[in-house]
């Protein structure tokens, strides 16, 4: 499996972020988006799901464009962006269950319980998720990351932003977990993280050195 970003520039309103960015993402391996507030971090992962369209250039799964793959490429993958996306009238444990069954993974409500419990929040799960502060639904968006089967891609934006020590420790197991399995991924962060993966790559967008 691979993910590649041929030649990629993005603008927001008309200003450019960045141009003609390249990297290729195999099995097992990781990339760290670093840059300032504003660089394009979020951007870019939403170049990299689909959710957005570049400029100029294109994202490839094992070598075709993204845009024919649609639904397909969807399935091999789970983003988590800057918001929780997740469903004030639910419960934890019921946004657990709908997100991980819209992303094509069968959840049932006690592997939702035993995800939320390994995020902290096992004392929460019945809790209307309007009831729930943002760290707690910030929780609830990642407790998805605790189910057994993972698509082969995660693109995660500040992942480890309103988690306690605890929550963080359990989420880098999580990713190594998945990177020991051969799947992939890309994050964000201003706090520096030791993941284990085949290959470590980081990406500074406000300088564009790619590896």
């Amino acid at each position: 499996m691979s993910l590649q970003a041929h030649q990629l520039a993005c603008a927001r309103g008309e200003r450019q972020l960045f141009s003609d960015l390249n990297f290729e993402l195999q099995s097992g391996e990781a990339l760290w988006l670093k840059g300032r507030n504003g660089s394009g971090k979020s951007s870019l992962l939403r170049l990299l799901c689909g959710l957005g369209r570049p400029l100029l250039g294109e994202v490839r799964w094992n070598g075709t464009p993204i845009q024919r793959l649609r639904e397909d490429y969807h399935r091999q993958l789970i983003y988590c962006g800057h918001a929780s996306a997740i469903k004030d009238d639910l419960s934890a444990w019921e946004n657990v269950v709908v997100s991980s069954t819209l992303s094509g993974v069968a959840c049932s409500r006690d592997q939702a319980l035993v995800a939320l419990v390994s995020v902290g929040l096992g004392g929460s799960a019945e809790l209307p998720a309007r009831a729930l502060s943002q760290g707690q639904r910030r929780r609830v968006a990642l407790a998805r990351l605790a189910l057994d089967r993972l698509p082969p891609l995660l693109l995660l934006d500040e992942p480890f932003v309103a988690l306690d020590q605890p929550a963080v420790q359990t989420l880098c197991r999580t990713l190594n977990w998945h990177l020991a399995g051969g799947g992939m991924l890309v994050y964000t962060t201003h706090q520096a993280q030791a993941l284990e993966a085949r290959r470590l790559g980081q990406f500074d967008l406000d300088q564009l050195a790619p590896w």
